[in-house]
């Protein structure tokens, strides 16, 4: 981080001048091009997305013989939602994509949803070869005719396994390994960790208002442990995930709960929520008061970790799914729906809050940054878009600057069309993205508001990490204690505007912005 203190006695700093010379849709590659599919309007250029058509939640999160494995629910037949398999795509650094063949299809028992992967090291399941672990997926079956008939077990948990690397799979003839006998109707999305004190598989499953425990010795035969929930929760949970995590700066361990939320998010709509506590094998325990956000965007959703990460690594990985199921299915986008977040590194920190999980960015994303402008002076701040080497509105943007005693400081991106606005506001210690007029907002009536998420953090210092691609926009703010992932369709991409410090309590003409540290870098596409 850099010391320099620039002491801009100004309110609006322009930044850069607006270019009008975006790309059109003229400019793009050809869509109908398999090969360049990611020439298509609003495509991100540096986020995970389907070659076409529908996708939803990420699965079968695994790390083997140096590839990051990533499973996703897909619809392979239309750019909505329908009947549930596993798309595939592997990486080697979680930026760079390579799209494999669909993993997993719907049989007789039903279709696939969602779920996880492991490697089984010490084959206790028994369905290794040639000396060699097989890697296990367990995922959740659902069954339409079940549903239609209202029999409340049309949901149960199968595995399938592969020994080739994850190219194939085979089901398990004895499927489902844990049916629905307590005829629960929402049982699904199966966690599975190995819990070395116990020596057993643990999985975490979702039952609608709470999360239910399983052990087994073979990843086949199955036992219940516990229940996990909030009293008269009405709200419904997905996609849970355990995780132990040492505290920074120490050596004790916590387990983190991760469960994603149907409803009643922070800015409305879906989001993901964690717990922190204990888990001793059988019981998690934890406050249920103490349910926090791991993200107060309205466009991180299904949010899970690679299991299997190398101990050398250290890290704890995992991606969300970027959208929200209030308006998912009708976002306005033609051949494929719905991006992944950018992979991050979650770390458990003790605060004067109490302990919190914080978000970052994975460090293999500093691969792809094409150019960088380090802010030393104020001269050099105010200069021409020519001079940058703008190429296709892809940014990552550093910005530490003293917190204002009064006022908004906002960073805006705009096209000279649409705009986005983020802020924080010294007057309610929060931090904001505005979209309402980021472009094409009329295709649900609660995606264009202003969302807020408050600051977690004391300090006088104040920093935003901010991700711009050609249809989203994250910030990880204050080192990834409060962080906002929010999708938008502009017409033409975005592009760094100004820096803006404004009060509106009217206690003086104007206000001195000290920047502590500023960089912006240009990124580039890891699909070209």
């Amino acid at each position: 981080m850099r010391n320099t203190k620039l002491i801009l006695a100004t309110c609006i700093i322009i930044l850069t001048a607006i270019s009008y010379s975006c790309k059109n849709d003229s400019d793009m590659k050809d869509s109908d091009s398999e090969e360049q599919y990611y020439g298509e309007k609003h495509r991100p250029q540096y986020h995970f997305t389907p070659e076409a058509n529908w996708m939803n939640d990420p699965n079968g999160m695994v790390y083997y013989e140096g590839e990051y494995h990533l499973f996703y629910q897909y619809y392979p037949d239309s750019t909505v939602w329908g009947p549930m398999h596993w798309g595939h795509a592997v990486s080697e650094d979680m930026v760079h994509w390579e799209h494999l063949p669909i993993a997993l299809y719907p049989d007789d028992i039903g279709c696939i949803f969602s779920g996880s992967a492991v490697v089984d090291w010490n084959n206790t399941s028994g369905l290794g070869k040639d000396g060699k672990p097989p890697m296990i997926a367990i995922f959740t079956y659902h069954n339409f005719d079940k549903e239609n008939a209202k029999t409340n077990d049309h949901q149960s948990q199968g595995i399938a396994f592969s020994n080739d690397r994850g190219r194939t799979w085979e089901k398990f003839e004895g499927n489902p390994v844990i049916p629905n006998s307590e005829k629960i109707k929402d049982f699904r999305d199966p966690k599975v960790m190995w819990h070395e004190s116990t020596k057993k598989w643990v999985m975490v499953l979702a039952a609608y208002d709470k999360v239910k425990f399983y052990a087994s010795s073979n990843l086949i035969d199955w036992e219940f442990l516990s229940d996990y929930g909030i009293d008269g929760d009405d709200r419904l949970w997905e996609c849970p995930d355990l995780i132990p995590m040492k505290v920074q700066g120490s050596d004790e361990t916590k387990w983190v709960l991760i469960v994603s939320i149907q409803k009643g998010a922070p800015n409305g709509g879906t989001a993901t929520s964690y717990f922190v506590g204990e888990f001793d094998g059988n019981e998690f325990k934890c406050d249920t008061k103490n349910q926090k956000w791991l993200d107060w965007g309205t466009d991180n959703y299904a949010f899970v970790t690679w299991s299997d990460v190398p101990k050398d690594d250290g890290r704890v990985l995992g991606i969300g799914w970027m959208s929200n199921w209030q308006y998912a299915q009708v976002v306005p986008t033609e051949k494929w729906r719905s991006a992944m977040t950018l992979p991050r590194e979650l770390k458990l920190i003790d605060s004067k809050q109490g302990l919190r999980v914080t978000s970052h960015p994975v460090k293999e994303l500093k691969s792809i940054r094409k150019s960088t402008r380090v802010f030393t002076s104020p001269d050099t701040i105010q200069f021409a878009m020519s001079d940058f080497e703008v190429d296709g509105g892809l940014y990552e943007i550093e910005l530490d600057f003293k917190k204002p005693e009064h006022g908004r400081v906002s960073m805006q991106f705009e096209n000279g069309l649409q705009n986005i606005v983020v802020y924080y506001d010294a007057e309610t210690d929060e931090y904001g993205v505005d979209k309402s007029k980021s472009g094409n907002t009329t295709f649900h009536e609660n995606f264009a508001f202003l969302h807020t998420a408050p600051r977690d953090y004391e300090s006088d210092n104040i920093k935003m990490h901010i991700f711009l691609d050609h249809s989203s926009l994250e910030l990880f703010a204050d080192d990834g204690r409060t962080v906002m992932t929010e999708i938008f369709f502009s017409d033409k991409p975005l592009y760094i505007s100004m820096l803006n410090h404004s009060s509106f309590n009217k206690l003086g003409p104007e206000f001195s912005l000290v920047i502590n540290d500023y960089k912006t870098h240009v990124l580039e596409s890891v699909w070209d």
